[in-house]
């Protein structure tokens, strides 16, 4: 079983690449088998839920060919199967986008339910109405999502939570059903915005995407395209965050700083230096930071998917801070690990009172999550002595090449899949 071990203490400093979004990349790989046409997708990032998603797509017939690692050519003209019956895609949330693709395009889909990190309660009621709305008949059977159409037909659907991936599953269907489609209390994300651009770029009439009012008019089919998707505004709020806990300086390169500013914000208010430029984002860090609030809220407030690195960030500053989840009810499952290195957090309901201490210390602990594992890495690289992560499968479903990124801003980290490994990088980084 892979783990990370490293040894803290180092500053992150230099530049570093960010990949492509994954969250984006996952709707749009969806949204590719809606043409009989040739579709060109690069700047996706290589990582483990990208790879189970093209291989449920090549399940179902669809032809995929990795032109490079981060380039792929797909053709769904072969697709002979709408059932999808993956083991592998039980293990990914993003498996429900391949329901609004496949009942767009031929109006009939069966999908497993979703997989991915537990962190709580994520239904998709909404996105069942949604289809229903269009005139979708949807039965749960066996594990898995029914859902057929004679027609899909646009009407008026108003989501009763905004949720990222009915917004975009809706806007799916709703792209090749007859009529206009007006989603009100739409989800607002760029990954939103991603994949309502690539489906316009294959010919869909897609308005309003990136505000809360999407309005969708159906068209009979969609030709091929090419197509790049957008940086990931969570690895690049990770390394960001690696720079105020290690007290370093890291220029994050191929962003849209934009995306980034609920996060850049709230790393100005604990004394970080933040410098934006056209497409990158430098932060440096400070020897002494401070504390501040956060309250997790849909895109453009602060993402919970950057909750707990910033949690780790805000454990070293001086004062106490407190973090309101209001997104997902099991976000706080790393605290535990944390404790374990130093940290002083107690959790009440759904917020964090986190006491700044002034250092971590190493031990073992285990990634619940993906970006809970991620916010351990940073710990553990700001914490004296030896931390060894486990579990670190999380971490690989989201981020590229992760150790590799690290070390070459500093950071003392290695994969091991043994003692034997783990003792040897002991002895040789002393």
């Amino acid at each position: 079983m892979n783990q990370y071990i490293m040894k803290g203490g180092n500053p992150l400093v230099g530049e570093v690449q960010i990949s492509g979004a994954k969250n984006a990349a996952l709707g749009i790989l969806a949204a590719s088998i809606m043409t009989d046409e040739d579709v060109v997708i690069d700047n996706l990032p290589d990582v483990r839920d990208i790879n189970v998603m093209l291989e449920a797509i090549q399940e179902i017939g669809a032809r995929v060919d990795r032109l490079d690692r981060h380039t792929v050519r797909i053709n769904a003209s072969t697709i002979h199967e709408v059932s999808v019956d993956d083991d592998y895609i039980r293990k990914i949330r993003a498996s429900y986008y391949l329901i609004g693709a496949l009942l767009g395009k031929y109006k009939s889909a069966e999908v497993p339910l979703p997989g991915g990190c537990n962190i709580g309660s994520r239904p998709i009621d909404q996105h069942l109405k949604g289809f229903r709305a269009l005139g979708a008949k949807i039965e749960i059977e066996r594990g898995a999502v029914v859902a057929h159409a004679i027609d899909l037909v646009g009407g008026h659907i108003y989501l009763d939570v905004v949720s990222v991936g009915a917004t975009i599953n809706i806007m799916m269907a709703a792209a090749l059903a007859e009529g206009q489609t007006i989603l009100e209390n739409a989800a607002k994300e760029p990954h939103v915005v991603d994949v309502a651009n690539f489906l316009n770029s294959m010919g869909a009439n897609i308005k309003g995407a990136g505000t809360d009012i999407i309005r969708i008019r159906g068209v009979r089919s969609f030709h091929g395209t090419e197509y790049s998707i957008i940086p990931d505004q969570i690895e690049a709020g990770t390394f960001m965050c690696g720079a105020a806990v290690t007290r370093g300086d890291i220029t994050v390169k191929n962003v849209i700083p934009k995306h980034l500013e609920a996060i850049s914000a709230k790393l100005l208010e604990i004394g970080c230096e933040v410098i934006e430029g056209d497409d990158e984002v430098r932060v440096v860090g400070r020897p002494r930071q401070h504390s501040t609030n956060i309250k997790t809220l849909p895109y453009p407030g602060f993402p919970t998917d950057m909750q707990p690195q910033m949690a780790v960030t805000l454990a070293l500053t001086e004062g106490t801070s407190m973090i309101a989840e209001s997104i997902f009810e099991n976000r706080f499952k790393y605290v535990d690990e944390l404790t374990r290195m130093g940290g002083n957090i107690k959790v009440e309901g759904n917020v964090a009172v986190i006491d700044g201490v002034k250092g971590f210390t190493g031990a073992q602990v285990e990634t619940p999550d993906l970006r809970a594992g991620a916010a351990l890495v940073l710990a553990g690289l700001a914490a004296e002595g030896f931390t060894v992560v486990d579990e670190i499968g999380y971490i690989q479903r989201g981020y590229e090449c992760f150790a590799e990124k690290l070390k070459k801003l500093g950071a003392c980290i290695e994969i091991v899949d043994s003692e034997k490994m783990a003792n040897k990088f002991r002895l040789k980084v002393g």
